[in-house]
Parts: C-alpha cells; structure tokens; sequence
C-alpha cells in the first residue's frame, strides 16, 4: 500500500520510476482495515464512508502485486449498472496514471482493467446476472451492498470460484435488516480466518458533523441508526419485527401474576418439505413457552406429539396450521383432541390485512413490545425474518416463505407456530380455573378465593 498511499488527487509520478502515486489518502479507519484483513472480510460501514473506494483500492493494489499466472479479480455491485456507474468509472480514474503511462489497458465492452506488467485483470459484474460469473477463476472478491444480493451469488458461485487459489473476499454494505449481509457479519466474528468490522458515522470523520447533526434530527430514529449508525437490530425499511424488539423479548422477565389468568394456546406449524421444521409452539398471554422442534417426524407421531402436549398443559385451544397439517388434524380430531385449523392464505378477521398469515404475524409484532419469549437465537432470527408490504388495494402482506429463503434465511417455521396462537381470540380463564392449574396436584376443595387478594 506505501507506494498507492500519497496525497494528491491530481496524480503525480514520484521521483522512483516505479513509484506511482494513484492519488489514494487513506482515513484512519481506512488504514485500519487494510492492515488487518483476513481471508474473508466483512466490514459494515455507513452511508458515504469510503467503503467502495476502501474496497476498489484493495482490489487495485492485489492486482499489481499479485505476480502468479494471470491473476483474476472482481468487484460486485446488485446491478450491474451501479457498478458502471459507481466502481467502474471510480477504478478507470484512480489507475489514469497508469494509463497515460500505458501500464493498464481499459476494456470498455467488457468492464475490465488489464496491468500490464503481469496480466491481471479486475472486472466489474452486477449480482443481477450472476450465471456471468459462473465457472470463473478468482483470486480475490469485493461484493458491495451485501444485503441486497441473494445468497446464491456467494454460496453457490464467487465461494467456489476462490477456491482454486484460495482466494479472499470483502464484504461491504450497509446494514438493512436479516439478510446474507447480517448472516455473514454474525458468523464472521467466530471464525478464525474471517474479520468483521463496524464503523459509525462517529468513527469515520468522513461527514461533517454539522451534517449528522441535521442527519440525526431529520431522519426516522430507527433510519438513523441502521444508516449511520450501522445499527444490525434497527428495522429495516420494510421488516415487521426488529431485532431490538425481539432481543428485548428475549430479555424480558414477567411475574407469574401477568400471564397465569390468560388462555393456554399451542400453535402447530407441521413441515411442508426438506430442511423444514415441524414446531409446536405453546404461549400464555405474555409469556411464550420454549418451543418444541422436530425433524423428520410424519404426521402420526406429530400428532401423538401435540395430543400429548396439549393435555399435560392442558391447552385452551390448539390452532394447526391448514396448509400442510390436514393429516395432523385428522389424527388429533380422530383421538380426541379437538383442534382448529388454520389456512395461513384464508380470509382475515380484519380486512386491512391480505390474508390471515399477515394478520396473525402483525398481530404478534404487536404483541411482543411486551411479550417475552426464549432466548434462542434461531427463534429470533425467524421472528425477525419477514419484510411485509402492501397489494394493489393497500392490505398488508407479508413475505412469502419461498421469498425468505431466496435471501438466504431459514423457513421461519418457528415464527409461524408462535404466530398461529393468534390465529383468533380465546377466552380468559376464571379465578378458579388458574387457582387450579397452580395447585394441580392439590385437592380442588382446598380452593381458596381469598389466596388471589
């Protein structure tokens, strides 16, 4: 980097012939990363940082030292327009001076810079035609605005191509809710040979602070600290349930007093197909019991499952998701449980609502600023999965699953079971009947009114 690293935005040679000052002055928080990366690298930064020109110089300085057989770099933006647009023309300004010495050659058809002194390339791809990377040789990857790409630009196509040469990726963006960017910065900070970094609009200097000072008065407070505060919990755009909302449940501890008078309900959300979990899911008013999972288990034994729970807790209601349970709700109504289903597509109780899966996810997003539910990561990694958005007449809709799982994520089966105890109302319970269930393996003639004062 020394020889990249001068001051000047107008470039200059430097007395040593092979010193080319490309007008890069590094910020601190620049340097930083620079010196420290590792093989996979993901840096979550704010809006208007420096991470694109960060990531373009790193791409730039490994191709002219890089001296193995013609070396092979890329850098991907969502679109390839916005490649164009933003890297392209940026990367074809910092190597001018190498240009106008005829040490670099532009492509202009095909995105790419040539160096001329060891053949390597670097190449600007937009993640909207991704087959175009399909089959490549890379030696290092600069993905930019993570969060927007699918995950099958980095599993199944730029990963691969790395490994021929052990190449190395960054990761750069912003953070937008659950998506592949959040997955890979969560898990980067547990492995050896990744490094995750964060830096605020306050670790930068790279804005005026006058500047975020009108940015933070103006901006919704959840905009703010996703965009500039790079803030992974705040909501994004369009997410029905935040992260912050859901480590708070996940927090919170209630007295039995706040949930012991309220209805016993289990949600059942049975496995549709592959890696899809079946999950009985048991919630009284506030308080969201630890939910029971299960793989691989056919409907008989779900079943047998549910029958068991539903007794031994002695559930108020047991609402079955429709859409792939018929066979579990068949075979509770034939042993004596008496179940409702649920179609998670059939009409809402509430017409602003497109379906009753919207209603009943809204329904809990609502209810869980003070519900509390167990601390597990995948439970809240499902509950805070969804976007939602509005159809032609203005209800609300929520994500399709298969949308979901497009981004990378899990089917949020976990979510839906909780999701179903709100399938519809329940009666509270009576006085006595919570006296009861407290003192089941007490004689009911010991009630006494007086103890609930």
């Amino acid at each position: 980097m020394s020889s990249l690293a001068r001051t000047s935005r107008s470039a200059r040679v430097c007395p040593s012939p092979m010193l080319i000052d490309l007008g890069y002055y590094p910020r601190q928080w620049q340097l930083e990363c620079h010196k420290a990366l590792k093989r996979f690298n993901v840096l979550a930064l704010h809006r208007r940082a420096g991470k694109t020109e960060l990531a373009l110089m790193q791409l730039i300085t490994a191709a002219l030292k890089n001296n193995d057989d013609r070396p092979f770099y890329v850098y991907v933006a969502p679109f390839l327009k916005q490649s164009k647009a933003i890297a392209w023309a940026r990367m074809k300004d910092r190597l001018a001076p190498l240009k106008n010495i005829e040490g670099v050659s532009f492509n202009e058809s095909e995105l790419t810079v040539t160096i001329r002194h060891n053949g390597a390339q670097i190449r600007v791809f937009g993640a909207d035609n991704h087959d175009a990377m399909r089959g490549l040789r890379i030696d290092g990857a600069v993905l930019d605005e993570v969060a927007q790409m699918k995950p099958e630009v980095w599993y199944e196509i730029i990963q691969p191509a790395l490994s021929d040469r052990k190449g190395w990726a960054m990761f750069i963006g912003t953070p937008n809710g659950i998506n592949l960017f959040s997955e890979l910065f969560f898990k980067a900070r547990d492995l050896p040979d990744w490094m995750a970094r964060r830096y605020t609009v306050d670790d930068t200097d790279a804005l005026d602070p006058d500047e975020v000072d009108r940015l933070e008065r103006d901006m919704a407070p959840s905009a703010f600290a996703r965009e500039y505060l790079c803030d992974f919990a705040a909501a994004g755009d369009n997410q029905l349930i935040s992260l912050s909302d859901v480590e708070a449940a996940s927090q919170r501890v209630l007295q039995r007093h706040e949930y012991d008078w309220s209805p016993k309900i289990l949600g059942v959300d049975p496995a549709r197909f592959g890696a899809d979990r079946s999950v009985i899911f048991p919630r009284q008013g506030l308080r969201a019991g630890t939910p029971i999972v299960m793989r691989g288990v056919n409907n008989m034994d779900l079943a047998a499952r549910v029958a068991q729970e539903a007794r031994n807790w002695q559930a108020d209601a047991v609402f079955v998701d429709a859409g792939a349970g018929a066979g579990v709700i068949d075979r509770l109504r034939q042993i004596g449980v008496d179940c409702i289903e649920v179609p998670f597509g059939g009409k809402p109780i509430d017409p602003q609502y497109k379906n009753k899966r919207a209603e009943m996810w809204s329904l809990m997003a609502e209810w869980i600023v003070s519900g509390a539910i167990p601390n597990e990561a995948e439970l809240k990694q499902d509950l805070a999965a969804p976007t939602y958005s509005y159809d032609a007449v203005g209800r609300k809709q929520l994500e399709a699953k298969d949308e979901i799982k497009k981004r990378g994520l899990p089917s949020p089966d976990m979510g839906d079971a909780l999701a179903l105890t709100f399938a519809m109302p329940v009666g509270a319970v009576t006085e006595k009947e919570a006296w009861v269930r407290r003192h089941s393996n007490e004689d009911i003639s010991d009630y006494d009114p007086m103890e609930l004062i």
